[in-house]
């Protein structure tokens, strides 16, 4: 999916105080791309706008050349359910189902449970997790809890995947390990992947990088 953000702007509080101050970028289908800054320089807030999780003060967003602001509020919930995929720091797993139910959450809001069960045990098998189909997250290590999201975001095949610091709460080996699950979806799948991460060494495996200071793009080497 391609994705287009047209002077993008952001305020919160009153008075209000913009924290991304006019951001145009255009990401094309297929890539991957990972936004970087320090704390506070507003990259989760454009990955918000970027994912429609939440709306510009000004300017607009275009996915695959479509702008969010005319389609319906039922038009984006479908779009984010189905063409989407989120990964975050936080695994967000439900305590009471098991690996194998949490990946299919996705699928069952859309009636797809039964029919995507054999790429819920696909997904456990290519992320080395086939023994832990039947165990719930208190039973599974950090790194373990961080693929079953991973899986849960990949189930409908998204075609846009957005990860807001995944490999946050892991150790540099699961870290990896993340990463490298990732960029094979990208590659192999083709969906495009935009990655916020606060590691430099993470960052560098993006073709692409957007450094965002303080709501503002100071270098994009897609852009030129």
């Amino acid at each position: 999916m391609k994705v287009q953000g047209i002077e993008l702007v952001k305020s919160f509080g009153n008075p209000p105080q913009e924290v991304l101050h006019g951001i145009s970028l255009e990401i094309q289908k297929g890539e991957f791309v990972a936004l970087t800054g320090r704390s506070g320089s507003g990259k989760s807030t454009l990955l918000y706008l970027l994912s429609t999780l939440d709306s510009p003060t000004r300017g607009e967003v275009f996915l695959d050349g479509v702008s969010s602001s005319f389609m319906t509020p039922s038009e984006v919930h479908a779009l984010r359910n189905q063409k989407m995929g989120f990964v975050f720091q936080f695994h967000y797993l439900l305590p009471d189902l098991t690996s194998l139910e949490n990946i299919l959450l996705p699928a069952r809001k859309t009636g797809q449970d039964g029919p995507l069960q054999g790429r819920a045990l696909e997904l456990l098998r290519a992320f080395g997790l086939e023994d832990k189909a039947g165990r719930r997250p208190s039973e599974l290590s950090g790194g373990e809890q961080q693929r079953i999201a991973i899986a849960r975001a990949l189930i409908l095949k998204p075609s846009l995947i957005f990860a807001d610091e995944p490999t946050g709460n892991l150790d540099t080996s699961n870290g990896q390990l993340v990463m490298d699950l990732l960029k094979k979806i990208n590659q192999e799948e083709g969906s495009t992947l935009i990655l916020i991460t606060h590691d430099q060494e993470f960052a560098k495996e993006a073709p692409r990088r957007i450094h965002l200071v303080d709501g503002r793009i100071e270098a994009d080497p897609g852009s030129a």
